[in-house]
């Protein structure tokens, strides 16, 4: 809180607070205004009946829009297209040698691979605002037989609609860049951050309408521990000691200084989670939309699978899938971002080595057992508080879904990631700022 009050009193930094504020306020604006065609009034009612309901595999999706995909929406394709993305790229830069010759020019390389995440953006919105409606419209959005959109409605009014909900999610696009740029802290994120904020009080009052007051107290503690043990796990790093040996450039003398190398325990972050979630409810959206009867007519083993797993979270075959997808992608991602030999490379180049290692190859290899060690512990850490509000539903705890899922180890990892990333952003620019006043 101190690091707040100090930015409301830099004028500069006062000013990209108040724009994201701006920013994130337009964002749940467009999330509550339906989209054309939509009977809003069937949807609000139905969706007071799902908080009864235990949840579909959209829960986790829907909470990452703030509740505006199952409302249909300006925004309720949300800013998952971008996320998917953005990764898809990220990945791509080890399949395909023109992102990774991108990748290392600078700036330049990387505006062009940020025009290529825009377009892929496009498609993805495209491809899942299709599929959306095609729900929507064969009455399976929110339940076989659940009527959503307007009795009279037409392919031209699908279309509009369509088109509606893609420009709503390139226009979250557009304003989570803007946060980014001038702004304070990474736009996507905090737009995660404002949906998930959003439903808790929402989702807080169901938990204790539908479990009494003793399980809405349980809950809250569980949140409050669940926090400290975020906090925890999100600023642990392994510090590894490197020594720069003394070298003399003309007459002056560099090096011989010791620092070390931090390797964080959660170095994947909370992408190994929203890809994983992408995933599986990619299947899902694809079967509902060719399986346009009876769940209970499924007559290949495909949807028989499909629909009996994937759409029941709390089944223990969704909670083992889920858990090892994040482990998955979780050593796929790092090994993708971090690269042991090229930080070997550096550290040679500049004179540094870890006492006790030869510089070059065994370093590289002592970096990459480290980080493996320390890759299976966040990897087991970011499985295990994703699946909690999972478990918790195939316990039995519980009724309502969505409000699991807001109180549940995903959203809070997201939140708390989002808050300390932020905070230390705004510490940092004030740093700047002393420095600069210094200076004068």
């Amino acid at each position: 809180m101190s690091a707040i009050i100090q930015a409301f009193k830099d004028v500069d930094l006062r000013k990209k607070i108040i724009f994201t504020v701006l920013m994130v306020i337009i964002y749940r604006i467009g999330a509550q205004i339906p989209s054309p065609g939509v009977d809003y009034a069937s949807i609000s009612g139905r969706l007071r009946d799902l908080t009864q309901e235990q949840g579909s595999v959209y829960s986790l999706i829907n909470l990452f829009s703030g509740g505006a995909l199952l409302q249909l929406s300006l925004f309720a394709i949300g800013i998952m297209p971008y996320i998917t993305a953005s990764i898809i790229v990220q990945l791509l830069t080890v399949v395909i040698p023109h992102f990774e010759e991108l990748k290392k020019e600078g700036q330049s390389g990387q505006a062009k691979m940020m025009q290529y995440t825009r377009y892929l953006t496009l498609a993805l919105a495209l491809l899942q605002s299709s599929g959306i409606v095609a729900l929507a419209d064969r009455e399976q959005l929110l339940g076989q037989g659940i009527s959503v959109l307007a009795a009279d409605r037409t392919l031209w009014d699908l279309i509009i609609l369509v088109v509606t909900m893609t420009s709503g999610a390139i226009l979250v696009m557009w304003l989570g860049e803007l946060i980014t740029e001038k702004g304070i802290g990474n736009g996507m994120s905090l737009l995660i951050f404002a949906g998930i904020a959003t439903s808790l009080p929402t989702d807080g009052m169901n938990i204790l309408q539908t479990s009494g007051g003793v399980m809405f107290a349980v809950v809250l503690v569980a949140v409050v521990i669940l926090v400290v043990g975020v906090v925890f796990v999100e600023q642990g790093q392994r510090r590894i000691p490197v020594q720069y040996a003394k070298r003399m450039v003309g007459r002056r003398q560099y090096g011989g200084t010791s620092t070390y190398l931090p390797l964080k325990v959660n170095q994947a972050g909370v992408i190994p989670v929203i890809f994983a979630s992408s995933l599986i409810y990619m299947p899902v959206l694809i079967t509902e939309i060719v399986n346009s009867g009876s769940t209970a007519t499924a007559d290949n083993w495909w949807q028989r699978n499909v629909i009996q797993y994937l759409l029941t979270p709390a089944s223990w075959q969704y909670i083992v899938l889920y858990f090892v997808l994040i482990i998955f992608f979780s050593y796929f991602y790092v090994s993708v971002q971090y690269d042991p030999a090229e930080q070997a490379d550096n550290m040679k180049k500049y004179g540094g080595f870890i006492p006790g290692i030869r510089p070059g190859r065994p370093t590289a290899e002592y970096l990459g057992f480290v980080m493996n060690r320390l890759l299976f512990v966040g990897a087991a850490y970011l499985g295990i508080i994703a699946v909690l509000p999972n478990i918790a539903l195939d316990l039995g705890v519980g009724n309502s879904s969505a409000g699991m899922t807001a109180f549940g180890g995903t959203a809070i990892l997201i939140m708390v990631s989002v808050a300390l990333t932020t905070v230390k952003q705004i510490e940092s620019q004030l740093l700047q700022s002393n420095y600069e006043g210094l200076l004068k």
